[in-house]
């Protein structure tokens, strides 16, 4: 068996580190809501989890979280405003990590295959890029990411993220 370098060591201890975190948000808002039946006085629960979904280096289902929330008391247009101003604001912080930390930071924290991919994507095809991952549930987050170190602009990453979380919302709102 190979032996494991410092690097790869160090990858997996921020990952179960970050998994920790995300598993703990998510137990202390949304599992709290679920447990004492509140989703309806949920919203500011889910903005933290929402916006802790859209952070690169946090992984949770923010989709799931929607359409949970969409079930309970909240306006569909008050929840979809809370989910788009999130994930934007989330996203603006990926995209400034990006522009700011250096390239073996970004590999010791996701790996460098991950935002090469998406690199590559934002490369090809640019702006589509970045409105077709809000569209859909995609890697959003480390697209973000991938257009800061890029040094894309960022009032056309806003506008295609904007754009992308609307017809995300909208259409899980009009399903579910």
């Amino acid at each position: 068996m190979a032996r494991k370098s410092r690097a790869e060591i160090t990858r997996i201890i921020i990952a179960v580190l970050l998994v920790a975190a995300a598993i703990a948000i998510a137990s202390m808002t949304v599992g709290r809501d679920i447990y004492y039946g509140s989703r309806d006085q949920g919203l500011l629960s889910f903005a933290i989890v929402n916006a802790c979904g859209y952070l690169f280096f946090l992984f949770m289902p923010v989709e799931v979280a929607f359409i949970y929330y969409l079930q309970g008391g909240i306006s569909d247009l008050e929840l979809s405003a809370v989910a788009i101003g999130t994930a934007l604001f989330s996203q603006s912080i990926d995209y400034s990590i990006g522009l700011l930390m250096s390239n073996k930071f970004i590999d010791n924290l996701i790996g460098r295959k991950r935002y090469i991919k998406a690199e590559k994507y934002i490369e090809k095809y640019g702006n589509l890029t970045i409105l077709v991952f809000n569209a859909l549930p995609l890697s959003s987050p480390v697209i973000s990411l991938a257009a800061g170190m890029l040094r894309h602009r960022i009032r056309d990453t806003a506008i295609c993220t904007v754009l992308g979380l609307m017809v995300k919302y909208l259409t899980l709102t009009l399903i579910f």
